[in-house]
């Protein structure tokens, strides 16, 4: 089986998240000593660094680490649906988006199955806007999925402008 060209970028970028993810995570934990220090002013108030154990999912859901394994197995499935839509996908902007997402659930998945809870460091409460704090995975699943819905506003929008053409 062949695998298009489009594919390959989605895997791509997926693989780039990956990378970049887990050598920020090293950096964090091992470079940086972050669980040790527990918190590195960066650009006071407004971007800190500081050591989260995610046990859980958004918002503290499941956050005793009881679903660590569900949570594992749910990551590596989307993963594998989103590797499948790839596959079939024809717009780069969704080839882009299903990259990104795919790339974050994985990164958090190997941290998961590594440690038990996700790494997250990337603090930016001191602006009192954005009290969460989150991981280079996080923003690319984030970043991907806003793409994903606008990919499918524009797709949308393109096929009502084709529709309409095709009736002139």
């Amino acid at each position: 089986m062949k695998i298009p060209r489009l594919a390959v970028t989605a895997f791509v970028f997926a693989l780039l998240v990956v990378v970049l993810d887990q050598l920020t995570k090293a950096w964090i934990v091992s470079g940086l000593d972050l669980r040790e220090i527990g918190r590195v002013n960066i650009l006071p108030p407004i971007l800190n660094f500081t050591w989260v154990e995610n046990r859980g999912v958004s918002f503290g859901l499941f956050g005793d680490g009881s679903a660590r394994w569900m949570l594992s197995l749910f990551s590596i499935i989307v993963s594998g649906v989103l590797a499948w839509w790839a596959l079939r996908a024809d717009r780069r902007l969704l080839i882009t988006a299903i990259g990104l997402v795919m790339g974050g659930a994985i990164g958090n998945v190997i941290d998961r199955i590594r440690f038990g809870f996700v790494v997250d460091f990337i603090d930016f409460s001191g602006t009192g806007f954005f009290p969460w704090v989150f991981n280079v995975a996080d923003s690319a699943i984030t970043v991907g999925v806003i793409l994903l819905i606008l990919d499918s506003l524009l797709s949308e929008r393109a096929a009502k402008v084709g529709l309409a053409a095709e009736k002139s």
